[in-house]
């Protein structure tokens, strides 16, 4: 029963996610475009990941290597598309790229790039990336510093397997909606920038931006991707992973 009242609640939440999505693309102008929503499945089993599944989600974020590659095997049979969004150590790179990740969203500096490169060689294969750019300044936060950003993906698209695709920001952490509306502005902007200077193997095609907390504002601000994890699953039981991606 308590897997059944599990999926019941899913299907709520998503439902109710999908329509204040809707919503704010009509408050954006652009009611045609498509949002991605990825279910931030971090600290929650394979099972209640499962549960996402029969609810009809299929795309799932993930932010920690030692949680998606054993939940990856677990469900390799189910349909899914993976997507990592946390912190990328270089030494955890090879063991990543296990799992056929369709983004990595969370590339912030040369060292991730080369050591991607480098493995994605070994294997014969290329990824999609997100560069990661840090729009609130805060400290706490990974991500390229938004005047160093056009540098950093210059220098990321001399590489033969990375696919870059598009910008990912985590907005400020702080109950001013102003100021996380700042962020998801800026990172479009720099979008546009980006996408203006035609630099050779770079498509600026998605805007990763927005959580359980602010996905609508994002929406509004031009974002094709949200990352939302409480909203979907519920409250996380461990409260040092709820502060990032989610």
């Amino acid at each position: 029963m308590a897997g059944v009242q599990g999926l019941s609640s899913i299907t709520g939440n998503v439902a109710g996610i999908s329509r204040r999505i809707s919503e704010a693309l009509l408050r954006s102008g652009d009611p045609g475009r498509e949002v991605k929503l990825i279910a931030v499945s971090k600290t929650f089993s394979a099972e209640k990941i499962a549960e996402a599944m029969d609810a009809g989600l299929y795309r799932f974020g993930e932010n920690r290597v030692q949680e998606i590659v054993p939940k990856f095997e677990q469900l390799k049979e189910r349909k899914a598309e993976w997507h990592f969004i946390g912190h990328l150590q270089t030494n955890k790179v090879k063991k990543l790229l296990e799992v056929p990740t369709k983004y990595i969203h969370s590339v912030d500096r040369l060292e991730v790039g080369v050591e991607l490169e480098k493995q994605l060689q070994k294997r014969g294969e290329a990824r999609h990336i997100l560069v990661e750019v840090n729009t609130s300044g805060e400290a706490s936060k990974s991500g390229v510093e938004p005047a160093e950003a056009l540098e950093l993906i210059r220098s990321l698209s001399s590489f033969q397997t990375l696919r870059i695709k598009g910008l990912m920001t985590i907005g400020a952490l702080t109950d001013d909606m102003a100021a996380v509306r700042k962020c998801f502005v800026t990172l479009r902007e720099l979008f546009t920038r980006v996408r203006e200077e035609a630099i050779a193997g770079v498509d600026m095609a998605e805007l990763s931006m927005g959580m359980s907390g602010d996905f609508e504002i994002a929406v509004e601000e031009g974002a094709t991707m949200v990352r939302v994890g409480t909203a979907i699953f519920g409250e996380r039981g461990n409260p040092d992973t709820q502060s990032k991606n989610s």
